[in-house]
C-alpha cells in the first residue's frame, strides 16, 4: 500500500509539474471556421456570413466585432468576413498546416526565448484562429487584459514553412515588453516597440532573412530605406510626436508617404534605431526601460543615424 500511495503521490505531482510548466492558455478556433465553412458550403454569401456570425463570432466576441473598428461599418465589416470566406478553399491546406503545428513550434520558441529573458514567465491567454485577414500575430486589449492572437490565415500566407522562430519571439517580444514600456499613441512608442522587438528578433536568430523578419512584406523595405536613408529617418524623426492615424498606418501598416519610402518602413528606421541603440545595451538592458528612460534613447539613435534640418 505504502509503495501505491508513493506512486500516486509522484504521478499527481509530476502531472502538476506539467500543467504549471505551460506557460499559456491557448483557445484554438480554427476548426470552428472551418466547420461553418464545410457546413454552408454551397449557400448563398449573405447566408454564409450569417451563419458565420451566429456560430464563430460569438466564441470570441471581443475580436469577431465591429466595434473594433471606428472607421468601418457594419456592410463593410460583413464584406470582409465574405471575403475570408471566398479566399478560404485556395488558402485551406496552409491555414490548417498552420493550425496542427501551432504549439510544436511555439513551445520552442518559448523555451529559446526564455534563455535570453529567463524573466519571462507566463504570458496568459493565447487565441489561435481565423483573423478574417487582419494579422499573422499580434497583441491586441480587451477588457483591460492584454491578449496574444495569432491569425493561421495570415500564417498560412507569410509564413507557409516552419521557420518561424523569429516570428514568435517577435510576439513573445511585445508581450515581456509591456510589462515595462507602455504604450502611447504617438509614434515614437511604436517606431521604439516594434524596432525592438525587431531588434531582438535578429540578435536570437542571427541567421534570420529579413523575410522571416517580416521585413518585405508587402516590398522590400530595407532595400528602399537603405537607398532613402536620410528621407527615411528625417520623416520620422520629424513625426515621433504625431498620433495621425496617416502617420501610422504609411509607418506601420499598408499604406504609404510617397513612392520612395515604402509601407511598413518605420518597422525598418525603428530596427535601425534599436540596433544603434544595441551598440551600447544589451537587449535585456534595452527591454526593461520604461517610456521616460527610452525617449532620449530613441532621440539619439535617430541623431547618430541621419543628420536631419530643424
Amino acid at each position: 500500500m505504502k509503495w501505491f500511495l508513493s506512486a500516486l503521490c509522484a504521478i499527481v505531482a509530476l502531472a502538476g509539474a506539467t500543467a504549471a510548466a505551460q506557460p499559456y492558455r491557448l483557445t484554438d478556433l480554427t476548426d470552428e471556421f472551418v466547420a461553418a465553412y464545410d457546413r454552408t458550403e454551397g449557400m448563398p454569401l449573405e447566408l454564409r456570413i450569417k451563419a458565420f456570425k451566429t456560430d464563430v463570432a460569438p466564441l470570441f466576441p471581443d475580436f469577431y466585432g465591429r466595434a473594433r473598428f471606428s472607421t468601418i461599418t457594419q456592410a463593410q465589416y460583413d464584406a470582409r468576413i465574405g471575403r475570408a470566406i471566398e479566399r478560404f478553399p485556395a488558402e485551406r491546406e496552409a491555414y490548417l498546416s498552420r493550425s496542427t503545428s501551432f504549439v510544436a513550434l511555439l513551445d520552442p520558441a518559448y523555451a529559446s526565448f526564455t534563455r535570453a529573458f529567463p524573466d519571462m514567465g507566463e504570458f496568459g491567454d493565447v487565441y489561435l484562429l481565423h483573423s478574417l485577414g487582419e494579422m499573422d500575430g499580434g497583441t491586441r486589449s480587451f477588457s483591460n487584459a492584454i491578449v496574444l492572437i495569432f491569425g493561421a490565415d495570415v500564417m498560412g500566407r507569410v509564413h507557409p514553412n516552419d521557420d518561424v522562430e523569429a516570428f514568435f519571439h517577435h510576439e513573445l517580444f511585445h508581450i515581456y515588453h509591456q510589462r515595462t514600456f507602455q504604450e502611447c499613441a504617438q509614434v515614437w512608442c511604436s517606431l521604439w516597440s516594434e524596432g525592438l522587438a525587431v531588434h531582438v528578433s535578429r540578435e536570437l536568430n542571427r541567421d534570420a532573412t529579413d523575410a522571416q523578419l517580416l521585413l518585405t512584406t508587402p516590398e522590400d523595405i530595407p532595400a528602399a530605406v537603405n537607398a532613402n536613408l536620410i528621407e527615411a529617418v528625417c520623416t520620422v524623426r520629424a513625426r515621433l510626436d504625431s498620433s495621425a492615424s496617416a502617420d501610422l498606418a504609411a509607418l506601420f501598416s499598408f499604406s504609404r508617404l510617397n513612392e520612395r519610402l515604402p509601407p511598413r518602413f518605420g518597422y525598418y528606421v525603428g530596427y535601425l534605431v534599436a540596433r544603434e541603440a544595441g551598440r551600447r545595451h544589451s537587449v535585456q538592458d534595452l527591454a526593461r526601460l520604461d517610456a521616460a528612460a527610452a525617449r532620449p534613447v530613441v532621440e539619439a539613435a535617430l541623431a547618430r543615424l541621419a543628420r536631419c534640418e530643424g
